[in-house]
């Protein structure tokens, strides 16, 4: 398994298009390019990190060429929406000891 830490800095008064671009983008992510999912944490205000699984660095590598148009809108919400957007890490998994959240 591989992980991806990202940073997100957003502009004042624009958390909720963000919260939902991140949102809208990643789910869309998940469904069609192999993604094992994201969570997303609050740092601080404005301030978030998302920490998003793969199954291996070349899923990872070759991510975005089977996105639907509509994948645009929430990326480009997103640009909008943020002053900086970054990855702060690229990580291989060597032990996974996190429980499966059985309430969602």
């Amino acid at each position: 398994m591989y992980v991806v830490l990202y940073s997100f800095v957003v502009k004042p008064n624009h958390e909720d298009q963000f919260l939902d671009a991140w949102k809208g983008l990643t789910s869309l992510i998940c469904k069609h390019e192999d993604s094992l999912g994201s969570r997303l944490h609050k740092k601080e205000d404005l301030n978030f990190i998302a920490y998003a699984q793969w199954p291996s660095t070349t899923i990872f590598d070759n991510a975005g060429k089977h996105l639907p148009k509509e994948a645009n809108t929430f990326k480009n919400a997103m640009k909008a929406s943020c002053i900086k957007i970054e990855i702060l890490e690229k990580l291989e998994v060597v032990q996974d000891l996190l429980k499966e959240n059985k309430s969602e």
